[in-house]
């Protein structure tokens, strides 16, 4: 849980501190006023990194070279120093007793971020929905995050030998093709087993939110049976390797894998309304909010992003009764539609202009 927070030239926010209760707290203001960037705030204290860049430069205010952020959460006092004045820019997270470049596993706080660009993971292109596994396996398998990072390095070397295109890199080639189905096959296997327990749950969750008796089946779009998966990518990585060369990039892997979601056996891009839709995504959420309890052992920060509006009366009142035991933040422009649905006890933060430099 976060108590309070101190914000110094992050982002559109020159100095302004703000404490927030241990229930539902929400965050009011214009489009603009900075809310969003509240928001992100509150993701990089727990995570130690951002969910809208990778660029330590843009989280520092547009006249600044430097960032802070305070925080007392219920374990420690924690501070996230942020320095451009240096090439590459600087970060830094103190703990009690500890620094870090990047927070372990460990000494991270579990959130669940549900924002606008979560709206087109049904419908969207792929990467999304390989980014949505991904990010919740980094929440909750030590050493994931890793293991992306790693692929990704290897998956960059292998496209950069493909695109010189000589025979003569062959030799090049082959380590990399069994480096990075080494770590292909781990990648996957963690997906498959994630996208097994999101299946297994989906279905009593999405007919209690949307009353009816639609069936509901999530799966993982894998090339190979996951145990099989690296010496299967392995051999397709080398009888690709003249057609990658062409192509200039690597045609299979994890990273061309996909999460299908269907009702009733059929794909919800074809069919699924806007209301079904978001009764998904919704479901989504809450059994991310649950794993990432019962794999971590302490409650997640709920994190919702100007969506609460996007719900209906019935999921609304759901999630009401759902996030009653959890610390959230929803950001809104309409205070009405979230208030009337919590009454007294919520922790109300309002944000105007005023709030931030201009």
């Amino acid at each position: 849980m976060i108590n309070d927070l101190r914000l110094q030239n992050f982002r559109s926010y020159k100095d302004e501190t703000f404490e927030f209760g241990n229930g539902v707290n929400i965050i009011v203001g214009p489009n603009a006023s900075g809310k969003t960037n509240l928001l992100e705030a509150i993701l990089v204290t727990a995570l130690g990194s951002s969910y809208r860049t990778k660029s330590i430069e843009e989280l520092i205010g547009f006249t600044s070279e430097w960032s802070r952020l305070e925080a007392g959460t219920s374990e420690e006092h924690r501070i996230i120093k942020l320095d451009a004045r240096e090439y590459p820019a600087v970060k830094t997270i103190e703990t009690t007793g500890k620094t870090y470049k990047r927070l372990p596993l460990a000494k991270t706080i579990p959130v669940v971020l549900f924002e606008p660009e979560h709206l087109r993971l049904l419908n969207g292109r792929p990467e999304l929905r390989r980014d949505y596994l991904d990010d919740i396996l980094n929440q909750t398998i030590s050493g994931y995050t890793k293991l992306r990072r790693d692929y990704r390095r290897a998956l960059a070397q292998r496209n950069a030998l493909l695109k010189r295109g000589h025979s003569e890199n062959n030799s090049q080639l082959f380590a990399w093709n069994i480096r990075l189905s080494e770590l292909g096959g781990q990648i996957a296997q963690q997906r498959f087993a994630l996208v097994a327990d999101l299946d297994a749950q989906a279905g009593p969750i999405y007919k209690k939110l949307a009353g009816t008796k639609n069936k509901i089946s999530i799966s993982y779009t894998y090339q190979w049976s996951a145990d099989s998966y690296s010496s299967k990518m392995l051999k397709q990585l080398e009888q690709n390797t003249h057609i990658d060369m062409e192509r200039g990039f690597t045609s299979c892997g994890p990273h061309r894998d996909d999460m299908n979601i269907t009702i009733d056996g059929r794909p919800v891009q074809e069919t699924a309304s806007r209301g079904e839709t978001r009764t998904i995504l919704l479901a989504l959420k809450i059994i991310e909010l649950k794993l990432l309890e019962e794999v971590r052992g302490k409650k997640p920060l709920l994190l919702l992003d100007d969506v609460f509006s996007e719900l209906d009366g019935r999921r609304r009142r759901f999630l009401t009764k759902f996030l009653k035991p959890y610390q959230t933040f929803i950001t809104t422009t309409d205070a009405d539609v979230v208030i009337q649905h919590f009454m007294e006890e919520c922790t109300i933060i309002p944000i105007s202009p005023k709030s931030v430099k201009n």
